[in-house]
């Protein structure tokens, strides 16, 4: 990590709960990490489970709200010329925006645990105006599996939560193959519902 980024990183989780939550809305640092630590720090018995899941999720979804309406009021244009301040690169939103427009809003669940798009779906969605609460809801759905499992690892790897990387691809894979299912079994539903109509 860099030491810029670690000196931010050190300074937000020291601030608790409202550290987590604000660790994961700047985003300089990947979630998986940030969540990594939170487990470790209720290991050590300084915050709780619940609470850490709670701010994880509030965290997250405000990141995501933030990324949603930049889509809905800076459009591609804004995201092409500034996107790559923030992390989001034109090929991840080109991918993002063609799996939005293929597969509708339900993608929003399943793309939050797919690496490539994962914070990207959220533009194409604003771009394309998607009422705001389905938005959460679905991201929100996301989140808090996401939350659990990596406060968990790092609650169970304790002094080597910064081994997640490795510890976590067992438990990711799998998360990315329900991910996958999920998003065909909305795919076969949505074509069934237009072929009733």
């Amino acid at each position: 990590m860099h030491e810029a980024i670690q000196s931010l990183f050190s300074f937000l989780i020291g601030l608790g709960y409202a550290g987590i939550a604000l660790a994961l809305m700047v985003e300089v640092i990947p979630s998986e990490i940030v969540l990594a630590y939170a487990g470790y720090l209720v290991a050590r018995g300084e915050i709780t489970f619940a609470g850490a899941v709670a701010a994880g999720t509030f965290g997250g979804a405000v990141a995501q709200l933030f990324l949603y309406w930049m889509g809905v009021y800076g459009g591609r244009p804004f995201l092409d010329r500034y996107g790559k301040y923030i992390g989001i690169q034109k090929k991840h939103l080109d991918v993002a925006e063609r799996w939005f427009a293929k597969f509708g809003p339900g993608v929003i669940f399943s793309a939050r645990f797919i690496p490539v798009v994962r914070h990207a779906i959220s533009i194409p969605a604003g771009i394309a105006r998607m009422k705001w609460l389905p938005f959460l809801i679905y991201t929100v759905l996301a989140i808090v599996p996401w939350s659990i499992l990596f406060i968990w690892l790092g609650e169970q790897l304790g002094r080597r939560w910064r081994q997640i990387d490795e510890i976590a691809a067992p438990y990711v894979q799998p998360a990315i193959a329900a991910a996958a299912v999920a998003a065909v079994i909305y795919i076969v539903w949505k074509w069934r519902r237009r072929a009733a109509e």
